[in-house]
């Protein structure tokens, strides 16, 4: 699966199992985090497309934002390609 960070233009594969975080991390792209258990919402994010599902029960995300396309990438996992809006991404390589 192939994951697209919006606007800074970056691109990751993201295996099976791997949350958008742990696959963003291993590619040397930086998105905001803290926690990684789905709690501090440090990691915040819009998915333009693609879905997700969540590796817990009920992630720190209201049910509004859900609606709005709001995810949290450290416990979530791409069902296929996905494209997330995250300003204030970078390439640490």
């Amino acid at each position: 699966m192939k994951a697209e960070i919006r606007p800074g233009g970056f691109r990751f594969d993201c295996g099976p199992g791997q949350t958008l975080l742990q696959a963003a991390d291993a590619a040397g792209i930086e998105l905001p985090s803290s926690c990684r258990n789905g709690t501090c919402r440090t990691c915040l994010c819009r998915l333009a497309s693609g879905r997700i599902r969540y590796r817990i029960e009920w992630p720190g995300v209201s049910v509004d934002e859900k609606a709005e396309g709001w995810i949290l990438p450290c416990v979530a996992e791409p069902l296929g390609d996905v494209v997330l809006d995250v300003p204030y991404a970078f390439s640490a390589v």
